[in-house]
């Protein structure tokens, strides 16, 4: 295995968008929707007209000068090429912190809160709460390797960061996390106690048998109404990308409308977006991160993070200070007591009253006074 650390550019071939343009322009559509809101999924009049805007007026050429911006690099992990950026802190004393997305997320997601992370002074803020910034991609995710093997669980990947950020010389570092990065972030702290100064989750999550639903208080009977009305109307993705990731692939990799509307459902489903998702992202950055599924055709490679970690998930012991901010449109909202049966050492908590799964890309202020506010405390 290589350890060498390569710089990395996004260029995508012209002939790519083209044929992304001529894809959707022959596009075969369904008929639409018997009923008038988001129940039987993202709604056909709503698809079309996304679609016609990224095949017409959507600009990646703009994203990617964007992006490239960023540094970005590649390096080998567990046999594997992860493709990360990186963005150090001007500021003497920066905490490095690695950043992890989930599915349908990608780097897009923290795109927003870089600047403010890395140069708070520049943003209204204080030099001590400075970081380094990594934001790697998941392993079959965006321009990351592919797996050509089993094996990728959370806790793999996990340990792939704690080898990166070894690698970048950081003795000692923060992680945060939602979604699937909640679980590499809180894995990442089971397996790296030493080097990992705190892990920051927005989405802390529990063994289910261990959760104490005993003299539920009001938040958390609340919280168990939403997951349930989650498990029965809004687990179907996850059932098949669980199981069945491969036939999921082909279709999504074929068809952008299909990759479009496979991961938009979720961003009216989860964000805190009063009933459309342009609520509260706009149309470019709900298309900037299909994007990083559509260009390297991640959909089955991303997939399969599901059915290597979805039925067996671990939940081992978390030592490390934990900090969690739990947003009211989370999937799942853990209370306090309900985390610490894994985390045992929670030194901050907050509820927020607004944003939801996507925190980092739907509420970016809020997220980084979070990100703040715990680290504050374990510096």
């Amino acid at each position: 295995m290589s350890d060498t650390v390569r710089p990395f550019r996004i260029e995508v071939p012209e002939a790519d968008l083209t044929d992304l343009r001529d894809r959707l322009a022959r596009a075969r559509w369904p008929e639409p929707e018997t009923v008038d809101d988001w129940s039987q999924g993202i709604p056909l009049a709503y698809t079309r007209e996304l679609c016609d805007y990224w095949a017409t007026q959507y600009d990646w050429r703009a994203t990617e000068a964007r992006l490239n911006r960023l540094p970005q690099f590649v390096t080998e992990l567990d046999g594997l090429d992860i493709h990360y950026l990186h963005v150090r802190s001007p500021h003497h004393g920066a905490l490095p912190i690695v950043l992890t997305h989930g599915w349908p997320g990608s780097l897009v997601e923290f795109e927003k809160v870089i600047g403010p992370l890395t140069d708070p002074v520049a943003h209204g803020g204080e030099a001590a709460d400075a970081f380094h910034v990594i934001v790697p991609s998941l392993p079959g995710y965006g321009f990351s390797g592919k797996p050509t093997n089993t094996g990728w669980t959370v806790a793999r990947t996990a340990a792939a960061w704690a080898t990166l950020m070894d690698r970048l010389g950081y003795g000692r570092y923060g992680a945060q996390g939602g979604d699937w990065g909640a679980m590499v972030t809180a894995t990442l702290g089971h397996l790296d106690p030493e080097h990992v100064a705190g892990i920051h989750l927005n989405m802390p999550m529990a063994a289910p048998g261990g959760l104490d639903v005993s003299d539920l208080t009001p938040a958390e009977q609340a919280a168990l109404e939403s997951f349930a009305d989650h498990r029965r109307w809004g687990t179907g993705y996850s059932k098949e990308q669980s199981t069945r990731p491969q036939t999921v692939g082909y279709g999504l990799v074929d068809s952008p409308v299909g990759q479009a509307a496979w991961i938009v459902e979720k961003f009216w489903a989860w964000t805190d977006c009063d009933g459309h998702p342009e609520h509260v992202l706009t149309r470019d950055e709900l298309l900037d991160n299909v994007m990083l599924y559509w260009l390297p055709a991640a959909a089955a490679s991303s997939a399969r993070l599901y059915w290597e970690s979805f039925v067996r998930p671990g939940f081992d012991l978390v030592t490390v200070p934990t900090g969690c901010s739990i947003f009211p449109k989370e999937i799942m909202r853990m209370s306090r007591r309900w985390a610490a049966s894994r985390f045992t050492d929670i030194v901050y908590w907050n509820e927020l009253d607004r944003g939801g799964h996507f925190a980092a890309f739907e509420q970016p202020a809020t997220f980084v006074d979070e990100v703040r506010a715990f680290f504050q405390l374990v510096r």
